[in-house]
């Protein structure tokens, strides 16, 4: 099944572009990316931080049943302007991978539809290629198929 969320990666570059489609109204979609309750349905995420404003931050973490943490991220808000765009640092905890920067655009395609466009820079193509050995593809369509869904009944 083809995935509904596309990545692209030059060869020898250290960046990605990541695209989706969503039949959400743009200030939907802004939401799903803004709102603490949203973002942890959607992701899985606990949120334990997040401060949408020039200079904030947030911080996300998951445990395993017994209550161990078992992921955990972070980063610095830089720059957040509703319905357009965020630029935002994205750092995870107890792995090799350094920060890698953000730049999430968000598009009115309709009055009913979307996209989301994510450049991510990462420090050196060696970390980006590593990240793309990760079953990372998989993982950010299924967040967005759940994205869609979790989203989709409040229009």
């Amino acid at each position: 099944m083809e995935l509904k969320t596309k990545i692209h990666a030059e060869d020898g570059k250290q960046e990605i572009f990541i695209t989706r489609e969503f039949d959400l109204p743009l200030e939907l979609l802004f939401k799903a990316y803004s709102e603490a309750e949203l973002i942890e349905q959607w992701m899985g995420n606990k949120v334990l931080k997040l401060e949408n404003k020039q200079h904030g931050g947030y911080e996300f973490q998951i445990t395993n049943p017994q209550g161990d943490v078992v992921f955990k991220a972070h980063g610095a808000i830089h720059e957040f302007i509703p319905n357009q765009k965020i630029i935002r640092t994205f750092q995870m905890e107890n792995t090799p991978f350094p920060a890698q920067l953000e730049y999430i655009q968000f598009e009115k395609l309709t009055d009913e539809t979307s996209k989301i466009t994510i450049h991510t820079i990462y420090q050196s193509v060696d970390y980006r290629d590593q990240m793309l050995k990760l079953p990372f593809a998989q993982g950010i369509n299924m967040a967005h198929n759940r994205l869609q869904e979790i989203v989709n009944p409040l229009k």
